[in-house]
């Protein structure tokens, strides 16, 4: 049970901590980063004591300090915890600590929960922060207004949950991006001032900053400190990283996020609550690995993570497109399931009027014309030939060209003056009013129980812009993306087995509040391999590769035009929650053949690619990328060495595998099954033959701490690797 806790407590886990004084008016955050071990009185009054820091010239007349719910009121003169107003008045907050509860778990972590109260105000707050055992620290708040106080509402203008950071973390890592191109990475220094990322977009968008990490100089994925934050929201969000010229305390700078706030969205009354998204924080002594490794042990210890083995998908948009055919498509699960297809999930195209995307989002019904028995007879098929039946939808959407659009043009999200112009052919629908979310919670339901489907591709292909309620305008993005998360609850719970991936335009939607409510996203509508390595190299900074969809897409990529090899392709999509992209009906039989070869070789690998730790080798050359997966236990590990283009160096040198020990010995081979890459060599270094003859044993040593002399391969080749401890 939770007790009144002593005057500083702390939070520990897996090597980290938070430790925070229970001082008034307002607690402080005395250290977050490394764990402080066990500390004394003795230490806990050294700690108290050196957490005061210096009294400037020209400031407030008392040290300034970084409380845990920061304001003006404490002289820090960054942007505050939280502001609002009440009709113009009550804008200064000063809330004060009323309780406050602590509770340790035997594993390690633990959660502590703060009240606080401002009467001025007429309002309550509660903070909860909760380390988990693998050292992620979760952090939200709940703002309500008691009843008895001012009707009058306060207009809450924004909250946001902030932890410092010390002044050697001075350099931002975050993510940009846009369709096809999702979560490219930019980095920057730390200046003096806010660095701030809005995101205006109804949902985190292709160019999200989807985990915001700040480090010591020079941080790559093996080594230097780190600490970083994700926003658990899937509409507009906040992050920011913020450092003044006096510090934040005796901290350099503070870290944090929330929800974007549009002016008079949350208007609290008497009796009314508003619950900050969830942000996650994590902090690594071992470059961004350990944030990645952090947040994959998180992830796969949630109930409801996937525990069974990930399927192999065949999806049929870059196979069919809107060609829909019943005939054709059996063709295609034949051929599917002769490859090793497990689910087969059919794309958009198949529902009324939907012979292009400017029709028909918004009638769920299979379109006669198309699908005179409905989808039954290939549901039926695909289930006779061993697979899962798998469908897409885009429930949030309308095309103005729909039945639903004509009987219904007030569901649809917008001003009152009018709508503005679509994107991609279509509108929002408004999923606060209680009857559109009735439609669709009952649309999904004949269709996952008529058609037996096994798994939802759920997409939200355009913005939301003008996100208002009609008549009165009033902002809608926080009560869409409340309705979406109660419709996804809802389906879930009247179809417990059924799965549902997370589509945005491809990676548009990637957030852990999504994500407690969906099994896998879909990172990017781009199949390219070269272009995919990137992506996925960045996408499992936050998430574990089985949540991750990874296709094999034709030779010619959709999206791009380059034309790259089987064994390529074959080998960036192996590492994550694998599919196949592509019509199998134009595939030779020597296409086919590798075809089964990899789908052999993914059921067999994926027990370790999806339980053990992402590692990645900071190389200085970016054409060149070594990446694997190591077994949790170290007795296992498969590496991709890949170039994506040429470099002026001819050697790559000796290079370091990641995550193995040096102390152990180790088996490697390279795994030739789906074919070797194209070498740009005259001859092999001598390692890389014999470990294509058969096993060959190297110490840790040289596998870990010197490295192996790399091949030279041609632009946009790979080749794997297979490493197995000798005990």
């Amino acid at each position: 049970m939770p007790t009144p806790p002593s005057r500083i407590v702390g939070l520990r886990a897996a090597g980290t901590c938070l430790t925070v004084e229970l001082t008034e008016p307002v607690p402080r955050v005395l250290h977050w980063g490394a764990d402080l071990g066990d500390l004394t009185p003795e230490d806990l009054t050294a700690l108290s004591l050196t957490a005061e820091p210096a009294i400037l010239n020209n400031a407030p007349d008392i040290p300034r300090r970084f409380t845990v719910w920061p304001t003006e009121a404490d002289g820090w003169s960054g942007t505050p915890a939280h502001h609002g107003h009440r009709a113009g008045t009550a804008t200064a907050p000063r809330p004060t600590l009323t309780g406050a509860t602590h509770r340790t778990d035997p594993h390690g972590g633990g959660e502590l929960q703060l009240q606080l109260t401002d009467p001025a105000l007429g309002l309550d707050i509660t903070l909860t922060y909760t380390l988990d055992p693998h050292g992620i620290l979760t952090a939200d708040a709940v703002l309500s207004r008691p009843a008895g106080t001012d009707t009058t509402p306060y207009d809450l203008s924004g909250a946001l949950t902030l932890l410092p950071l010390p002044r050697r973390a001075t350099e931002i890592l975050d993510f940009t991006g846009k369709w096809s191109r999702e979560r490219s990475p930019q980095r920057r220094p730390l200046h003096h001032g806010t660095h701030v990322r809005d995101v205006r977009r109804g949902k985190p968008g292709v160019d999200s900053p989807y985990l915001l990490s700040v480090g010591v100089p020079g941080f790559g994925f093996r080594t230097g400190e780190v600490w970083a934050v994700h926003v658990a929201w899937s509409g507009d969000q906040r992050y920011l990283v913020e450092q003044l010229p006096e510090g934040a305390g005796v901290h350099a700078s503070a870290l944090g996020g929330g929800e974007l706030l549009r002016a008079g969205e949350i208007r609290l009354a008497p009796g009314d609550t508003y619950r900050t998204p969830r942000c996650h924080f994590g902090w690594s002594a071992n470059g961004l690995d350990g944030i990645a490794d952090r947040f994959h042990r998180h992830l796969r210890a949630r109930p409801q993570h996937p525990r069974g083995a990930r399927p192999l998908v065949l999806n049929s948009w870059e196979g069919v497109y809107f060609d829909h055919d019943l005939d054709r498509l059996r063709a295609l699960a034949d051929r599917a399931a002769a490859v090793g297809v497990e689910r087969f999930v059919l794309d958009d195209g198949w529902f009324s009027g939907r012979r292009a995307d400017t029709a028909g989002l918004g009638d769920w019904l299979a379109d006669p014309t198309v699908w005179p028995h409905g989808l039954s007879p290939l549901a039926d098929h695909v289930r006779a030939l061993g697979m899962d039946f798998g469908l897409w939808v885009e429930p949030e959407m309308v095309n103005p060209d729909s039945q639903l659009a004509r009987a219904h043009p007030d569901w649809i999200l917008g001003p009152a003056a009018g709508l503005g112009p679509t994107a991609r052919h279509q509108h929002v629908l408004d999923l606060a009013r209680p009857e559109v979310v009735d439609y669709l919670l009952k649309s999904l339901d004949a269709l996952v129980g008529s058609y037996g489907i096994a798994y939802l591709k759920w997409d939200h292909n355009r913005e939301l812009h003008e996100a208002v309620h009609a008549p009165d305008d009033r902002p809608a993005g926080h009560a869409q993306v409340a309705a979406l998360y109660r419709l996804l609850d809802a389906v879930k719970q009247r179809h417990p087995g059924l799965e549902i991936e997370s589509c945005a335009s491809g990676g548009g939607r990637i957030d852990l509040g999504v994500l407690a409510r969906t099994d896998r996203v879909w990172p990017s509508d781009c199949n390219d391999p070269v272009e995919r390595r990137a992506i996925q190299n960045w996408t499992v900074q936050l998430l574990p590769p089985e949540l991750v969809g990874t296709h094999v897409g034709a030779a010619r990529s959709h999206t791009t035009g380059r034309v790259t090899s089987d064994t390529f392709r074959m080998i960036t999509a192996l590492f994550g929650h694998a599919g196949i992209e592509q019509d199998l009906a134009r595939c030779s039989e020597e296409e086919l053949a590798g075809l089964t070869a990899w789908n052999a070789l993914y059921r067999e690998l994926r027990p370790l690619l999806h339980t053990g730790r992402t590692v990645r080798a900071d190389l200085e050359d970016e054409a060149r990328v070594l990446h694997g997966v190591v077994a949790q236990d170290g007795s296992r590990a498969l590496y991709s060495w890949a170039r994506v283009a040429t470099s002026p160096e001819g050697q790559s040198g000796r290079t370091a595998l990641p995550g193995l020990r040096p102390a152990a010995r180790y088996r490697l081979r390279v795994r030739t099954e789906l074919g070797l890459p194209s070498f740009h060599q005259v001859a092999a270094p001598p390692w890389l033959t014999a470990a294509q003859e058969d096993w060959l044993t190297l110490p840790g040593s040289v596998l870990a701490t010197t490295g192996l002399p790399m091949p030279a391969l041609n632009p946009e080749q790979a080749m794997l690797i297979e490493v197995r401890r000798q005990d």
